[in-house]
């Protein structure tokens, strides 16, 4: 190892702990104990940390045996629109904790054992994860996530036996209660016939299955019209759009599901394009509520809890690295709440939670 990649892993150990000691230095690095304290006198000399006996602590700490903060990886999708509230929840519970963070983002998950190598190489104390890939289709990670050794809790995932041989505690949002809140709704509006346009992330299965239920739940005479709509990269999804509303259209359908609120926003624009009315000819009630309040028609839309649930992933994994290693491990699934706008007709400005109506 060179010594300008030295000194980066050295300053990303003080950085992340507080402190470094000169023998566990030179076993990871590889290198002499002599090598390594001249590397700890250069970096001092620089003004970038504070050399002590033994070793060497951030700039501006006293001692080597200070405490330091424990430092937690958190490894998300490129989805950050919708994980940002997450990364919110779980920063405000650290801040509590006086726990540090540290993001890596993995667009697909080939990346992802790499990501966590990464983080195992940073001396992180745990992680907080959520994989590209979706509960649906575990045999993507069954491969490697078994394996990985840090204390982790899954966030929005439900991995386990028998596709992933040992459980993981996992802290998720009850997304099929989402939909079925959301036909709820409609339903007490007075529609009777639904359509869902639902985007093929590793929700959308959750979703589907949220539609069956509420039409076992709702007794409808019709099933509602579950359509896939596939991602592309250039997100113009005019077409498909134009097709799903006219396959509704045709089936006298009046209230629609989407999943997201990019999707459903730009159904809304191809709706008042041929001239119908949302609310007063469809109702459209929106999924994620990360943006859907600013559609030009504020959307009706459910949220699930992203806050919460980076602050309640973050504390689980704190009792598991605290002394409650041996506790069983916990599946936490979360309500999501309905948020009521301009665009099914009712009563703006309520949130409907856990079918209670707050002001």
């Amino acid at each position: 190892m060179l010594a300008d990649q030295r000194h980066q892993t050295i300053l990303e150990r003080v950085r992340l702990h507080g402190r470094v000691k000169a023998t566990e230095l030179a076993g990871e690095l590889g290198v002499s104990e002599i090598t390594v304290r001249r590397d700890l006198n250069d970096l001092h000399d620089a003004g970038l940390l504070t050399r002590v006996h033994g070793g060497a602590v951030r700039k501006g700490s006293e001692r080597l045996g200070e405490s330091a903060p424990r430092a937690i990886g958190i490894i998300i999708p490129s989805r950050l629109h919708y994980f940002s509230d997450v990364l919110l929840g779980a920063e405000s519970a650290a801040r509590g904790l006086g726990v540090r963070l540290v993001l890596g983002v993995s667009g697909n998950q080939d990346l992802e054992p790499d990501q966590i190598a990464r983080m195992e190489s940073l001396g992180v104390d745990g992680l907080l994860m959520t994989t590209a890939a979706s509960d649906y289709e575990p045999e993507r990670v069954a491969s490697w996530l078994a394996d990985v050794r840090l204390p982790t809790v899954l966030v929005e995932r439900s991995f386990g036996y028998p596709a992933v041989s040992r459980e993981f505690d996992h802290v998720r949002t009850d997304h099929p209660y989402g939909a079925a809140i959301a036909f709820r709704h409609l339903h007490g509006l007075g529609h009777r016939k639904f359509a869902a346009g639902l985007l093929t992330t590793p929700t959308y299965q959750w979703l589907e299955l949220g539609c069956r239920r509420a039409e076992a739940e709702l007794g409808l005479g019709e099933p509602v019209d579950v359509v896939r709509i596939q991602q592309v990269p250039s997100e113009d999804y005019s077409e498909v759009l134009e097709d799903f509303l006219e396959r509704g259209l045709a089936r006298g359908v009046r209230g629609y599901f989407l999943h997201n609120d990019t999707l459903a926003a730009m159904f809304v624009d191809v709706a008042t394009r041929r001239g119908i009315r949302v609310p007063q000819d469809i109702a459209v009630i929106a999924y994620d509520d990360v943006t859907a309040g600013f559609a030009a028609v504020p959307l009706t839309a459910v949220a699930p809890p992203k806050k919460h649930l980076g602050a309640a992933a973050l504390a689980q994994l704190m009792r598991r690295l605290t002394g409650a290693r041996d506790e069983p491990v916990s599946h936490q699934a979360f309500l999501p709440s309905l948020t009521v706008r301009d665009s099914c007709g009712a009563e703006a400005g309520v949130m409907i939670e856990n079918d209670r109506a707050i002001t």
